[in-house]
This record gives structure tokens, sequence and C-alpha cells, in this order.
């Protein structure tokens, strides 16, 4: 898959990568021997989730890349300005750029407070357009400079907002990010990309939040995202802006077959997430009916 392919002396700043598919980001990232600024709010260790910006600075250096530890809040306009003007400074410029962050809360209209509303509203739409805004000006001066979201197709069903619209609305603010900018800076040669997953992935949210240990059994491993994000990061970036990418197609065009390793159990049927559009996930079932043929 690499093709001589190699994100070697890049600087990424990810958001909230302290754990998760940031870290695991991060982490594919450092075995090319790139520079990683974790930039996150977890500088202590939080009661029930893994991981700080400390210790995912330790397995970045571990994998073979050059890490920084950020403390920074993507809801404050200094505190990702310092965090991003310390990367900068550090590493020598900003390559990269990856809006990890993000808030769920699955609550419908009626249950949901707005304190929480504005919380998921702040990280995951303004954050976005935040954090993305102060990266671009390093950006413009990268060699093949890309901001990548994790956010999903902007397929515009009432079935995505009917149970949960409050945060629908900020994972598709996030995604208009991506359509907005792409366009806005194509001349600027910055690839703007979306990736969601084509089925949950195992992460702490997921088991904790969302289906327990079952569901987490029916989980992909970060590492799928982590591959898929490697794969849009390292190529040219004015050839690839605009795109909703999806994990599993990404790979698929890289030529991976084999999904299994990214799998926990080959023999539990996976989950597919949540905002994935029919036409794509009917599309995987048949190309991997037709590798099982």
């Amino acid at each position: 898959m690499t093709d001589g392919r190699t994100l070697k002396g890049k600087t990424l700043f990810i958001t909230g990568g302290s754990r998760g598919i940031g870290l695991a980001i991060a982490l594919r990232a450092a075995q090319d021997g790139a520079n990683v600024a974790i930039a996150a709010k977890t500088a202590e260790p939080h009661p029930t989730l893994p991981g700080t910006i400390y210790t995912a600075a330790n397995e970045i250096e571990k994998a073979g890349g050059r890490a920084l530890a950020c403390l920074c809040d993507v809801r404050d306009d200094a505190s990702v300005a310092d965090a991003v003007a310390r990367t900068a400074d550090t590493f020598g410029g900003i390559d990269i750029c990856i809006n990890n962050a993000s808030a769920l809360n699955l609550s419908g209209t009626l249950a949901l407070d707005m304190k929480r509303f504005d919380l998921m509203h702040q990280i995951n739409t303004r954050g976005t357009f935040l954090v993305s805004k102060i990266c671009i000006p390093h950006l413009k001066k990268a060699a093949n400079p890309h901001i990548l979201t994790l956010a999903p197709p902007l397929d515009m069903q009432a079935r995505w907002f009917r149970d949960h619209a409050a945060y629908t609305m900020s994972k598709f603010g996030m995604s208009m990010t991506v359509l907005g900018m792409s366009a806005e800076f194509a001349g600027e040669g910055i690839g703007v990309n979306a990736l969601w997953p084509m089925t949950t992935i195992d992460t702490a949210v997921v088991r904790n939040l969302l289906g327990g240990d079952e569901l987490g059994a029916r989980s992909r491993k970060p590492e799928i995202m982590a591959d898929a994000a490697w794969a849009v990061l390292t190529r040219p970036a004015r050839d690839c802006s605009g795109n909703f990418f999806i994990d599993e197609e990404v790979l698929r065009d890289e030529g991976v077959a084999d999904f299994g390793r990214y799998a926990h159990d080959d023999s539990a049927p996976l989950a597919r997430d949540m905002f994935v559009p029919d036409a794509t996930a009917a599309n995987s079932i048949a190309k991997l009916q037709d590798t099982l043929d």
C-alpha cells in the first residue's frame, strides 16, 4: 500500500489525540518518523477513559516519531492559537491538521439541555472551524498540506436527525467545513477532506456510552481509520480534496482485500456506523461478497 509514500518529517497537529482514533492516527504517522502534536484537554488521568496528552506523546516517541504534548481546549481561541504556534515553532511548520476532537450526546430534543447542546457545537463545529482556520496560514507554506476531519458524509436524510438532531447538526457542521474550505482553499493547494468509518470503531466512547462490550466486539479496531487516514494524507493534496471518504472504501482503493485484521472476532457481525449512506453500505457488502466468492 505504501508505494514509497511516507509521512517522514511531516508535522501533524491532531486534536483530541490522547486516545482512540486520534492516537491511532498519530501512531501510524509516527511509524514513518513524523512529528506529532497532540492537542487535547486530558493532562491528568481520567477515572474511566485511558490516556493523557503525556502518555500519548510517550507512545508516539516509542513508535518512532517526535511528539509535542499540547494542553489545548478547542473551544478557546487563545488556547488553540497557542498550541498551533508552539507546534510550528517546535517543528518548523505544520503540514497536516487532523480535526479529531468531538463530543457526543444522543439525547432527543426534549431531553437535551442547552448546556450540552452548546458543548457539542462548540467542540464539533466551532472547534473544527477554529483549528482549521488557525492552521491554514501554516499549511499554505507546506509542500503537501492536508486538513482531515473525522466527519460523516452529508447524507441529508431525516432519519439521521430524528432521534438526536443536536448531535447530527454538530457533526454535519464539521462536514460543512470540509465542503466549504475544500472549495475556498483549492487555489492554495490544500487538500481538505473528511473521513468516516463504515463500521463502529472500538473506542472508549463506544464501550462506555453507546453499546458496552457487546458493541465493542462488533466494532473494528481504530487502526483501520489510522491506515485510511495515512492513505489520504500521503496523496497529492491538489488532486485530493473535497471528498467524504469512508475508511473501508479508501483501503479497497489502496488494494486492501483482507479486513479481518481490523476485527476483534471474525465470527461476530460488524455494526454499521451511523451516517453511512445506504448505497455506500450496499456497495461494501457487494464487494465483500465478491471477495468471498
